[in-house]
């Protein structure tokens, strides 16, 4: 009876080893990693104009669906003052609002406790996406289209209150 010698078994057991790990491991070598994925972690939609950040933007819509409350956010990173025109349809004709943001600030606007952006009759049904332009100073705007969604579940009571702006 023969022995192997132990170099051998070494080089055997090596190239086991590296056929099982590439065999389990072998699909992360082709497979896009889901965290390099952007996304918007919400119900709302995202965008950047210059140096201000909207995010999860979405419109909230009242039991009888003629008015909206528009959910967002502000986040101004730059270093100057900003003041954020929004664009959108309302009572059948196009609506500016204008909102300031100081530099290094974030404004909230929708939720409990804050101001409202109240768009009555926005021309779009619940589920639907309504146009919502932004845009400040010479920086090029973005064109978002928010979800139109009901004021229950993670929303109630945040549909448009009569008279807020």
């Amino acid at each position: 009876m023969k022995t192997r010698n132990p170099l051998a078994r070494a080089a055997a057991s090596v190239v086991i080893a590296a056929a099982l790990l590439a065999g389990t491991a072998g699909c992360t070598f082709v497979t896009p990693q889901a965290t390099l994925i952007e996304y918007n972690p919400g119900n709302g939609v995202a965008g950047k104009v210059g140096s201000v950040e909207l995010r999860n933007v979405v419109a909230i819509s009242d039991d009888d669906g003629e008015t909206v409350n528009l959910l967002i956010t502000l986040i101004n990173s730059g270093t100057d003052d900003a003041t954020v025109q929004l664009q959108f349809e309302s009572d059948g004709q196009t609506r500016n609002d204008l909102k300031a943001v100081k530099a290094g600030e974030a404004l909230a606007f929708g939720n409990e406790g804050e101001d409202q952006i109240v768009v009555p009759n926005p021309g779009v049904e619940l589920g639907a996406l309504m146009p919502v332009y932004a845009q400040y100073g010479d920086n090029e705007g973005v064109q978002l289209m928010v979800p139109v969604l009901a004021a229950d579940g993670i929303y109630e009571g945040l549909g448009a209150e009569s008279g807020s702006n």
